[in-house]
């Protein structure tokens, strides 16, 4: 433990600085309000269907820009001080972005009706919220442009501030919605808050050097954009399929059982996505940087059982305090109505740690850019937590689907032992090299 305080401490500061530590803090707070307004206005029936767009949303955000952003923060960050390297870079990403974004904007605003029998049920017609976000989302584009940029040029002391007030506004924004046209509100909210942030950022990006001037159309690049292809292509896969795999999942519960117990599987999945924040901000700050630096066998496996002997045990009471107190939790965070998702607290929490000691290693994909591992693995798993969920669902109700959480991150972590089974146990070779 003390090991991994002083790496993060002394090498990874900066970047506990650009969009973590007080921002997860951030993000708990405003998640707790919003996911407390939506309890009371909206309901559980309402929860559900803010799931399924909420769902929708990340995948087409993903979609209009491609999955680019590690990958731009990663060649702006190199090529900051070459001007030549930095306007291909900065031109070709723009006009990537660009394009992409508004091409998916002219589709989902003309394809508004379809897209909402997709997600949402036959009762609701809510096409005229999908045609708001498509506005909204060449804003949210720029937006991530403008963060990229910051990161890239290591601005973190304006990402901190730009990133407390986007949650903040977010925050205040979706309440007030919420509060004033109760599920329309909070369904327009949800298309519309991460393109508000970009009232923010563009102020930074206005106070810093003149990056406008790098961007021309004369400097797009197609060798670059191939480079940034495999950070696109893992970055594109997991941000569509997974959510697209949680709106079937979900949608599957509405048919079969009930829109109020889709709305239950939907607050599980949000109070398990604040409690994760605190893990996956610290894989994001110590392991995947650390991976990244690690060129040999013998480091890597110190690494994994280091973690696993001095944050997993924490981890793990962690998740077993909140087993205790999920009544309380539910209460709090939630309304009566949804006392329920108690129930579904300990499938999903058993899932949620075995999730942890599987991504852990699985970490090294990225780091190392193991594109097709990583892909297959991320196709197994949503395979099979589609079709498991759906075998659970009809055999033992909604908790099947928690359940079927837990089977996908049990049959996943072999698959990553089986893979890493000789970095991890078997002898290491005198050249010892990854």
């Amino acid at each position: 433990m003390k090991k991994i305080l002083e790496y993060i401490s002394n090498n990874v500061l900066v970047k506990v600085a650009s969009l973590n530590s007080v921002s997860v803090i951030i993000k708990i707070i405003a998640g707790f309000l919003t996911s407390k307004f939506i309890a009371i206005y909206v309901g559980s029936e309402g929860m559900a269907l803010v799931g399924n767009l909420r769902n929708f949303v990340g995948s087409v955000q993903s979609l209009s820009i491609l999955g680019l952003y590690k990958g731009v923060v990663k060649y702006i960050a190199e090529f900051k001080n070459d001007v030549v390297q930095l306007s291909k870079t900065l031109s070709t990403v723009f006009y990537l972005g660009f394009i992409m974004s508004l091409l998916t904007c002219f589709v989902v605003y003309f394809k508004a009706d379809y897209i909402n029998e997709l997600i949402f049920t036959e009762d609701n017609n809510y096409a005229y919220v999908i045609k708001i976000f498509a506005v909204a989302l060449p804003f949210y584009a720029l937006n991530m442009f403008s963060f990229s940029i910051l990161n890239g040029f290591s601005k973190y002391k304006y990402l901190i501030i730009f990133n407390i007030f986007g949650q903040v506004l977010g925050a205040i924004v979706t309440i007030l919605l919420i509060w004033l046209e109760q599920i329309d509100g909070a369904l327009i909210a949800v298309v519309t808050t991460e393109s508000l942030i970009f009232l923010i950022t563009v102020v930074g990006i206005l106070n810093r050097r003149n990056v406008g001037t790098l961007i021309k159309a004369s400097n797009f690049s197609f060798s670059f954009a191939k480079k940034l292809g495999s950070y696109s292509g893992m970055a594109l896969f997991s941000a569509i399929i997974l959510p697209v795999v949680a709106i079937l999942i979900r949608t599957y519960i509405i048919d079969n059982i009930g829109l109020k117990e889709a709305g239950f599987w939907e607050a599980m999945n949000r109070i398990s996505k604040y409690y994760l924040l605190f893990i996956s901000s610290l894989l994001t700050l110590y392991i995947l940087p650390r991976f990244s630096e690690i060129d040999n066998i013998k480091e890597f496996r110190k690494e994994v059982f280091s973690f696993y002997k001095t944050i997993i045990p924490i981890f793990a009471l962690g998740l077993i305090v909140i087993y205790f107190l999920r009544h309380f939790i539910v209460r709090v965070v939630l309304t009566e109505e949804f006392l329920p998702v108690k129930e579904l607290f300990f499938w999903q929490l058993l899932g949620d740690f075995i999730k942890v000691l599987s991504i852990v290693i699985a970490y090294q994909f990225l780091a190392k850019r193991m594109f097709w591992h990583y892909i297959i693995t991320e196709a197994f798993s949503v395979v099979v937590l589609y079709f498991t969920s759906k075998i659970l669902i009809d055999e033992f109700g909604l908790v099947g689907a928690n359940m079927a959480h837990f089977v996908t991150y049990v049959l996943y972590y072999a698959i990553i032992l089986l893979i890493f089974y000789s970095s991890l146990f078997g002898v290491i070779p005198e050249k010892n090299e990854l």
